[in-house]
């Protein structure tokens, strides 16, 4: 396997991790932000006002998100085990 083949491989890896993170993260980015706006515009400043929102939102995008992000994780890995004879020589 040349150096091209490694890089495409590694390219592939970083591809199926952004897409798989990506839900998750811009819903958490998402609700932060909205209750940051909560929180400056209500003076109020508690620190652990913003992790139930997040952590509920984390959750409900798994729920919502999970078998698409399931069915990917698992596209990319049967590709990399059929594929795995090219790897090797």
């Amino acid at each position: 396997m040349d150096e091209s083949g490694i890089i495409n491989i590694a390219q592939d890896a970083l591809k199926v991790i952004l897409y798989v993170s990506a839900p998750i993260l811009l819903i958490s980015m998402i609700v932060g932000l909205v209750i940051s706006i909560f929180q400056a515009t209500t003076q109020i400043q508690e620190q652990t006002l913003t992790f139930v929102p997040k952590i509920l939102s984390v959750v409900a995008a798994i729920a919502v998100f999970g078998s698409w992000m399931l069915r990917v994780l698992i596209e990319y890995t049967q590709n990399i085990l059929i594929n795995i004879n090219q790897f090797i020589k």
